[in-house]
């Protein structure tokens, strides 16, 4: 069984975070390894706080997982604060080195309800120290428009965005379409070689949808340890997906944003 380090933050109401990462790797066929990044204080109506780990302590989660397992992909969520982002990079630099390291990072930047999950000054380092070490980054269309500084009002803003992305920095960049206007969520695959895959499925109308963004990249990273070039992964991630926000439209988990059913 491939098995699969999710890096991310605690979520309490198990809708997002480390632990949807751990049920999507789970329904997938893999194994899930963790090491947590912060406590975040959440349920379905918001966060209402976050505790960052030491980074110290966070490269030891790192380290005692590669020194008796046998990784065949990462996933990265939240990371919180500089010290965290500090010691990801350095504990993972090698283990990319040693291993060509499948390596899927999520930019978690802001919670659906507004709250803050990284500080601000972590930005300019993720992208000059983590983004190199990528096989794909995910941003949504508010995190792409952090990372570029450009306005994403239509197809072509998003394709030069996610081009440039990928041209920049070495790695393949998804921009997820689900803040669009439009009726269908397309999900855009840059690749560094300048290829592009587009991923599109209907939006379906539903206040179930905390987590969706976890959920795909730790389906993309199952995938990648499964054998899957990455465009496959995204693909079927991408489905894999589409069918939990279905299955998910109509349970009453929770008073506000509910979790998706992954399993």
């Amino acid at each position: 069984m491939e098995i699969v380090l999710s890096i991310a933050g605690s979520d309490p109401s198990a809708g997002a975070g480390i632990q949807q990462d751990l049920k999507t790797i789970t329904a997938i066929g893999c194994y899930a390894a963790t090491a947590i990044t912060a406590i975040t204080v959440q349920n379905t109506l918001g966060v209402s706080n976050v505790m960052p780990l030491p980074g110290d302590i966070v490269a030891e989660q790192i380290k005692a997982i590669f020194s008796d397992y046998d990784v065949k992909a990462v996933k990265i969520g939240q990371i919180p604060n500089l010290d965290v982002a500090n010691a990801i990079v350095n504990t993972l630099q090698d283990y990319h080195t040693k291993y060509s390291l499948p390596i899927v990072y999520d930019p978690v930047m802001i919670s659906t309800s507004g709250r803050a999950l990284m500080e601000s000054q972590c930005v300019g380092y993720l992208c000059s120290n983590l983004f190199k070490l990528c096989t794909l980054v995910t941003p949504n269309l508010p995190e792409a428009h952090t990372l570029t500084q450009c306005e994403l009002n239509s197809v072509y803003d998003i394709d030069n965005a996610g081009a440039e992305l990928a041209k920049i920095y070495g790695s393949a960049f998804l921009l997820k379409g689900g803040h669009s206007a439009d009726n269908f969520s397309t999900d855009c695959l840059y690749l560094p070689n300048g290829a592009v895959h587009k991923f599109s499925s209907p939006k379906i109308s539903s206040k179930n949808l905390h987590g969706t963004g976890c959920t795909l990249s730790s389906a993309i990273a199952s995938y990648i340890a499964q054998g899957s070039t990455l465009p496959e992964a995204v693909g079927k991630a991408h489905t894999f997906v589409y069918n939990a926000i279905t299955r998910s439209t109509n349970h009453g988990i929770g008073k506000g944003n509910g979790p998706l059913l992954v399993g």
